[in-house]
């Protein structure tokens, strides 16, 4: 009788120890899961306030056409731009062409700075506020998708975490294009 006691307490014990152990491994699964989820809500918030500025600038582009008709080259990037935009597929693709799409709006605003005219058009002062507080809601919606991005890319990294990262992919940045770097140059 005291032989099958030590054996049973001895599965018992096993039987504990697979269960913990197989809580804490299904526990770091699931977290990765919550950090991977994290980091897609946080990518659609930021295409949706991508969208909401493609869907403004053909309006600014319009307005801007009317005042500016002899600066076609710069109405012509950012209409290109915005057309690379609609065709990117992928999220890298995404991040390179809204960059390229930051830089054109950039300087199509320093193009408004040689017209007063337009600079008192309520229209355009109205489409440039809107403009304006969508690149600000971009800019939040992009420092949290890089904070999610931060936090499944080091999760996966550690350790015991790393034995399950495979099925989660590294998630990209979204970094700020190279000319960013430079402020766009008003002269008149």
């Amino acid at each position: 009788m005291k032989g099958k006691t030590k054996i049973l307490i001895g599965v018992g014990i096993s039987v504990l120890i697979v269960l913990i152990f197989g809580g804490k491994i299904v526990g770091w699964r699931n977290h990765l899961v919550e950090l991977d989820e994290q980091v897609k809500k946080s990518w659609a918030n930021v295409e949706n306030q991508l969208q909401r500025r493609m869907d403004l600038i053909p309006n600014l582009v319009e307005t801007v056409k009317g005042y500016a008709a002899h600066e076609k080259e710069v109405l012509t990037e950012v209409t290109k731009a915005r057309a690379s935009v609609a065709g990117a597929s992928t999220q890298k693709e995404k991040i390179e062409s809204n960059n390229q799409l930051t830089s054109a709006i950039s300087r199509l605003l320093v193009v408004v700075e040689k017209y007063p005219d337009l600079k008192a058009n309520q229209n355009f002062l109205a489409l440039q506020d809107e403009l304006a507080g969508t690149e600000n809601r971009i800019s939040v919606e992009r420092r949290r998708y890089n904070e999610s991005v931060n936090a499944l890319n080091g999760t996966r990294r550690k350790i015991p975490y790393s034995f399950f990262a495979g099925s989660f992919p590294e998630a990209v940045y979204f970094e700020a294009a190279p000319e960013a770097k430079q402020a766009p140059k008003v002269s008149f």
